[in-house]
């Protein structure tokens, strides 16, 4: 607002010329309704930008309905209703922010940077090379004139990438019988345990059904037809059979892998709604797996899912209160690193457990950013220099990946507390300047309310800054879901849970899950049970 010099406001216009106060008052005037333009003007704006910020973000997600892959569940004359609806909306979308940006200065465009050229990668050292010499016939020159011996002066190597479908091959094993004349009695090596009892298929063939369908998320009906290529018949029921059976043989695995995950003072926590099949009201209601990992910076990682009929408090409270009789353990104490779910809070409650801490997830604040940048408003203005600033301190973050637990928390103290600090202070300002009940203000006080838990990973290196982690551990359930549609049952859903432990575990630690599974399956009946820990993925040695 502007406002007249103190000098002028503190001369008495009663010891000047009539002309010069005259002139003075009109100028005073002047500029109080020019000051009230001004802030009319500024309110306006205010209003302008609110309602763009909210018109780009239902264009926005009207879009991603309009390509959602769900319209596709439509039957062709709603969708016809749903395409024209849509088109209409649109319409009337763009339409109303035409209006409210007419008159506005035109934001400058960045050139874009060159699409990047796809390089080919080199093929892999390890795979098998198959030579094929190609050479003239002849070594003497072409030349009729010459005809002289020529000299070999180097050679062109091209690598072509083949692949052999999977080959079935089947084991024998033969147990000789050895007779005693004289004691009249006969000897003979013991039947090695079977994955399947009294089953044809190896360890290798379980193995290969389970990473079938729970790694490449090929449902039974799929592999049955695969196999055929090869001319051995396995009906999808059998399939299922062997599943079952292996995953039963993984259980005491699994049991052992809880124990590890709690182990850890870190962990990563978050669930996932996935299919149930519902028998009696013919079709499917939703259940939920619960995924616990270790931290991001922990040297022994591993992944542990629970799949659950509900996504209440009750399961978190259960997994981390630990397990009643016959074999008690104590609760979990530790740093927890979540969402902003509100089931967590139950096992977060200070009173309750004042052994816990809670940490939150950047990558979910910094998302309502991200969604609100690519819109064309003050909002989207104020987006871009949030995620600026995120940038800033996931580059800061990236160069402490390396270090000790210790030296990542002096490194972030140094480094990283100062870009908190700053964008602190920038988040409260910013928010003073926005209006309640937009996108923008919605996304500030997400950050702010969380601050907390969201900057408790400067004071501890062992917790990572976001919950990607197991987020990416989430995903495969996601993949699987698409495929085999649902889970059949509950004890089907846990068994998968038990499989899918194991297997991403060992990805997690660097081992082909088909090798890992196909040793532990041979080895798992007869190995000693106070060391069954030796098979779990982050100690496993090759049998």
């Amino acid at each position: 607002m502007l406002r007249m010099p103190d000098e002028v406001a503190a001369i008495d216009l009663t010891s000047l010329p009539t002309e010069v106060a005259a002139l003075i008052a009109r100028l005073q005037q002047q500029a109080q309704a020019h000051a009230q333009e001004l802030a009319h003007r500024d309110s306006e704006i205010a209003w302008r930008d609110v309602r763009i910020d909210k018109l780009n973000f239902e264009l926005a997600r009207l879009r991603r309905w309009k390509f959602d892959a769900r319209t596709e569940a439509m039957t062709a004359s709603q969708r016809l209703l749903f395409a024209e609806t849509m088109v209409e909306d649109e319409a009337s979308l763009k339409a109303k922010l035409a209006e409210l940006q007419r008159g506005l200065p035109e934001a400058p465009r960045t050139a874009k940077a060159p699409p990047r050229k796809p390089r080919r990668e080199k093929l892999p050292e390890h795979l098998e090379r198959v030579e094929h010499r190609h050479e003239p016939e002849s070594t003497n020159c072409p030349n009729p004139e010459c005809g002289q011996p020529m000299q070999r002066i180097g050679e062109d190597v091209s690598e072509k990438l083949d692949i052999i479908p999977a080959r079935f091959f089947v084991h024998r094993h033969i147990y000789g019988k050895w007779a005693c004349k004289c004691c009249q009695e006969i000897h003979q090596e013991p039947a090695e345990p079977d994955v399947v009892d009294g089953g044809i298929p190896a360890s290798g063939l379980v193995a290969h059904t389970l990473i079938g369908r729970f790694v490449d998320h090929l449902p039974y009906y799929r592999q049955e037809p695969i196999n055929a290529r090869s001319g051995v018949h396995t009906p999808r029921s059998t399939l299922a059979a062997w599943g079952g059976a292996g995953g039963a043989a993984l259980e005491p695995l699994y049991e052992l892998q809880r124990r590890f995950i709690l182990g850890c003072r870190v962990l990563h926590a978050d669930e996932t709604p996935v299919p149930l099949l519902d028998p009696g009201a013919g079709k499917t209601k939703k259940a939920y797996v619960w995924a616990w990992a270790r931290s991001h910076h922990d040297a022994h990682p591993g992944v542990i899912y629970e799949f659950c009929l509900g996504r209440g408090s009750q399961y978190p409270v259960a997994f981390l209160g630990g397990k009643g009789p016959p074999a008690p353990e104590p609760a979990w104490s530790g740093t927890l690193i979540t969402d902003q779910y509100a089931a967590y809070n139950a096992v977060l409650d200070a009173k309750l457990y004042p052994q816990r801490k809670s940490a939150a997830c950047a990558a979910h604040a910094r998302r309502r950013f991200e969604e609100l940048s690519r819109g064309g408003s003050s909002a989207s203005a104020v987006a871009t220099e949030a995620l600026r600033r995120w940038a800033r301190i996931y580059h800061a973050e990236a160069a402490f990946a390396d270090m000790s637990q210790d030296e990542r928390r002096q490194a972030r103290q140094a480094l990283s507390k100062p870009l908190w600090d700053e964008f602190e202070v920038w988040l409260k300002l910013q928010r003073t300047q926005v209006l309640d009940g937009g996108k923008i203000a919605g996304a500030i006080d997400y950050s702010l309310n969380a601050w907390k838990a969201l900057t408790l990973h400067l004071d501890d290196g062992a917790v990572a800054v976001d919950n990607n982690l197991i987020e990416r551990q989430v995903k495969p359930w996601k993949i699987g879901a698409k495929n085999w549609l649902f889970a059949g049952s509950a004890l089907a859903g846990q068994r998968a849970a038990v499989v899918m432990s194991l297997v991403q575990s060992a990805r997690l630690n660097g081992l082909d899950p088909w090798a890992y599974l196909r040793d532990v399956l041979s080895r798992i009946h007869s190995h000693p049970s106070h060391r069954l820990d030796e098979l779990l993925p982050h100690r496993w040695r090759s049998g």
